[in-house]
């Protein structure tokens, strides 16, 4: 889909925050509140805007400690792969995975109580797994920045 510079200041727009009325958008991206509506339905529908989501702390919802998790996979057959992917969809422990090159195949973002927590988490997700090879894990000490925001281009 081709974004016109409407789209574009609309999506930097509610990036930002997505609780915006119509009339707020309707002055930060010089249009009609229903023309901003009418615009912010049609993103939607075409899959542009993938969902409405609050960015909640995980401290405040008693889940104080974040790792960042490298995982290889004991071989890269498409199987095992779409296996793996599933049950990173499937874990609510998991709140971002990545699919990538390099020297791991797989990264999560992974978040816990505490690390007798994340330690039950690796024993289930990982021990307990024939497919994974080995994973490292590197605790996040200070989160500097959650978003995601990022710039779009017309």
């Amino acid at each position: 889909m081709k974004l016109d510079r409407a789209d574009v200041a609309l999506l930097e727009a509610v990036q930002r925050n997505n609780r915006l009325t119509s009339e707020e958008l309707a002055q930060i991206v010089h249009m009609s509140a229903t023309a901003c509506q009418r615009r912010l339905k049609r993103l939607r529908e075409e899959g542009v805007i993938e969902a409405d989501v609050a960015i909640v702390s995980p401290k405040a919802a008693g889940r104080s400690v974040t790792m960042i998790v490298l995982v290889s996979l004991e071989r890269e057959r498409a199987d095992i792969v779409d296996r793996f992917k599933s049950s990173i969809r499937s874990s609510r422990d998991v709140m971002m995975g990545y699919y990538v090159t390099g020297d791991a195949d797989f990264i999560l973002i992974v978040t816990a109580r505490d690390m007798e927590s994340y330690e039950q988490f690796t024993r289930r997700f990982f021990y307990e797994n024939p497919d994974i090879k080995g994973f490292k894990t590197m605790v996040v000490m200070d989160r500097v920045k959650a978003s995601f925001a990022f710039p779009i281009a017309e």
